[in-house]
């Protein structure tokens, strides 16, 4: 396809359908700039994304706030867009920034205003920074809200900030630690654990067990970054190799093609992936086991309630 700019007029030529999706981009663009806001190279990268790397069937989230409409901007997103709309159980593995909390969030949103589900759990493990709970001044709620920031980052993006303080005071979004979350049994709800590559195995028992009538589950996660102790293995590795051939469980890998974020953060991924992968006498030279870059699932002893 050649495109060529001469005189304030851009000429497209090549295959017809190329050509069709360079004029909606064009006219995209030219909407943006009559809207008399500066044209950045995101909204430039947004509309590719949009009207070229996405399949024409894409699945879209309806939240009805202002009729706004949720689009998967790449084809590993839609993917997991119909995963979590035909299972009951979706494990999603994938890079920071590949939107894996935000389409989780926004599908459980999207259940919550059709009627569909009558509550919002959001969960995540709280082992951040080798901090415990216990030692963050407040109640439950303010302990627990530093460890959960992606997921209210994504829900105010999505609801007015006083609409989802109305929700968690009448108990339709709750906030919950993980290791809160033994001995219950939700009904009609939409449950969503966080970080689920910080969860152990026997605490991710736990979690997907947690399931009633009408519930769905989403556990998001990067293998990559498991802040756990060396010999400690990841939950949701485990999870996605034990469950993925279940019926109702879907396992979607989502990769750095699907990183929306900012263009610096595939650069930034890129480079930290690039050099990951230890050399062979790693292990000689430290003196110690390498951590496998992509932690091991192999059967450990689970806990029983």
């Amino acid at each position: 396809m050649k495109v060529l700019a001469r005189h304030g007029e851009v000429r497209v030529e090549g295959d017809p359908t190329r050509v069709e999706q360079a004029r909606e981009i064009f006219e995209g663009l030219r909407s943006l700039y009559r809207s008399r806001r500066a044209v950045l190279s995101t909204d430039v990268a947004d509309l590719i994304d949009r009207i070229v790397m996405v399949p024409a069937d894409a699945t879209t989230v309806e939240i009805r706030e202002g009729n706004r409409v949720v689009r998967p901007r790449t084809g590993g997103q839609n993917r997991y867009l119909q995963a979590l709309r035909d299972n009951e159980l979706v494990l999603c593995v994938g890079p920071a920034g590949t939107g894996k909390t935000y389409l989780a969030v926004s599908t459980a949103v999207s259940a919550l205003r059709q009627g569909r589900i009558k509550k919002i759990v959001l969960v995540r493990p709280a082992v951040e920074a080798g901090e415990h709970l216990g030692f963050l001044p407040g109640d439950l709620e303010a302990k627990i809200n530093p460890y959960l920031r992606p997921l209210l980052d994504a829900l105010h993006d999505l609801m007015p900030y006083d609409q989802i303080r109305r929700y968690m005071d009448n108990d339709l979004i709750e906030i919950a630690p993980l290791a809160y979350m033994r001995g219950r049994t939700l009904n009609d709800a939409a449950i969503i654990l966080d970080e689920g590559q910080n969860a152990t195995v026997s605490q991710m028992k736990m979690f997907l067990t947690r399931m009633g009538q009408n519930s769905r589950i989403i556990v998001t996660g990067d293998v990559t970054q498991v802040d756990l102790p060396p010999a400690t293995p990841s939950g949701l590795a485990d999870a996605v190799e034990r469950l993925s051939k279940v019926p109702g469980v879907a396992a979607v890998t989502l990769d750095r093609t699907d990183i929306v974020r900012h263009p610096l953060v595939q650069a930034i991924v890129d480079a930290y992936e690039a050099v990951e992968t230890p050399p062979a006498d790693y292990e000689e030279r430290l003196g110690t086991p390498a951590r496998p870059h992509h932690p091991a699932a192999a059967p450990t002893d689970v806990e029983s309630e």
